[in-house]
């Protein structure tokens, strides 16, 4: 299967929370990286009515786990730029596969070889 994008994980907040903004990206494959999951099925005090809404909709997601390439460019990445730990995690997952991420967040837009489309919410 293609992937057409990364999702950052508050791309999958917003579909889980029915909002629109997302809507003309599902016409396309998506893939996360494994530390979305993390971030989500994490939050502290998440209900288990979400943790279960939440798990249905991972299990449609095609997963990009950890590996040693990304491990190396997550190092870069942080040596590099003032990021969190997980973005800097999802932004390797992109840059490793060449896959564009669809975000958010404007804190990924420091780093310039990733391939970046932001949602205006």
């Amino acid at each position: 299967m293609k992937i057409d994008f990364i999702a950052d994980t508050n791309f999958l907040i917003y579909l889980h929370e029915g909002n629109r903004i997302v809507e003309p990206f599902l016409e396309y494959n998506f893939g996360i990286s494994f530390i979305s999951e993390v971030e989500l099925l994490g939050f502290h005090g998440i209900s288990k009515s979400d943790e279960t809404k939440l798990k249905l909709l991972l299990n449609d997601c095609f997963q990009l786990d950890w590996n040693l390439k990304i491990k190396d460019q997550t190092i870069l990445l942080k040596r590099k730029h003032a990021i969190k730990l997980p973005d800097a995690i999802i932004a390797a997952t992109s840059m490793v596969y060449d896959i564009p991420l669809v975000t958010a967040d404007k804190g990924f837009s420091k780093i310039k070889n990733l391939d970046l489309v932001l949602i205006e919410i």
